[in-house]
């Protein structure tokens, strides 16, 4: 068994959000909040090969994406810079980078087949409709029944599929023999603050836990074991001389790996079951 790293991503900047696509893309949202400045990078997913790096839109920072969809991004804006209320959907295109099209009234809803679902916000209520995801062209005029709406999106998240993914569990005695060992063991030898969090998949055990320093300061440690020969196959700091704690440092997608690591850079490293 081995963790093999496919590609490390540093751009120096934080890393705001990553979003992996279903056409084998992953995308990098990144942000300089002291400058007001958001970046969106593209890579392929397996190799780290950049699509597209450091791209801005004419609104630098006070914007977000809402999905991906067959290679296009929807981004949107915000009513009011310091209000969260979602505004306007820009579309655009991966491959090209180019902006396919934007609509200033309406906001973003969800997605199903082809078509965007959006709204246009009334004084009292709410108007939807759809529009085609390449040209955003109204296709439909849906009326204002927001009960139809929520259940047409209840069946969009419920289709959703995230079967390849995997996020850390809490670590709490009773798990198979030979990871309990290994966490309890590791809580028992090292001082430890906090919750310890894992992945077990079949014999790789891999987990990250917070570790404190002489200055009461907390370094962030990932550790991966090959339960059979109950040895170490990576190890790496995740932050180190922190005050605060980072959950949610890792994660695996079908057979890869991701690490954030002192929050500005990320690491792929493939999964390789001998």
């Amino acid at each position: 068994m081995k963790l093999k790293r496919n590609y490390i991503h540093n751009n120096k900047r934080q890393i705001f959000r990553l979003l992996p696509t279903d056409t084998g893309k992953l995308i990098i949202e990144e942000r300089e909040a002291d400058k007001k400045q958001a970046f969106f990078n593209c890579l392929d997913i397996e190799s780290g090969r950049k699509i597209f790096s450091n791209l801005q839109l004419d609104e630098k920072f006070w914007l977000g994406i809402e999905a991906v969809y067959k290679d296009v991004i929807f981004f949107h804006k915000f009513g009011k810079p310091d209000l969260p209320q979602h505004h306007g959907i820009t579309a655009l295109d991966i491959n090209s980078q180019q902006v396919l099209w934007e609509d200033e009234d309406r906001s973003f809803l969800f997605i199903k087949e082809d078509k965007v679902y959006s709204y246009q916000q009334k004084f009292e209520d709410r108007e939807y409709f759809t529009q085609d995801y390449l040209t955003g062209e109204i296709t439909g005029e849906l009326g204002t029944d927001s009960t139809s709406i929520n259940l047409i999106r209840e069946e969009v998240i419920a289709s959703e599929d995230f079967s390849g993914y995997r996020f850390p569990d809490v670590f709490e005695a009773g798990l198979p023999s030979a990871a309990d060992e290994v966490l309890s063991k590791l809580r028992e030898e090292h001082l430890i603050s906090g919750r310890i969090e894992y992945i077990l998949i079949d014999d790789l055990l891999m987990f990250n836990y917070h570790e404190v320093n002489d200055d009461n300061s907390l370094n962030n440690i990932f550790k991966a074991v090959d339960l059979t020969k109950g040895k170490y196959i990576l190890e790496e700091t995740l932050n180190s001389r922190t005050h605060a704690f980072a959950p949610d440092s890792f994660f695996v997608k079908d057979d890869l790996l991701f690490l954030l690591i002192e929050r500005t850079k990320l690491g792929v490293y493939k999964i390789i079951f001998n």
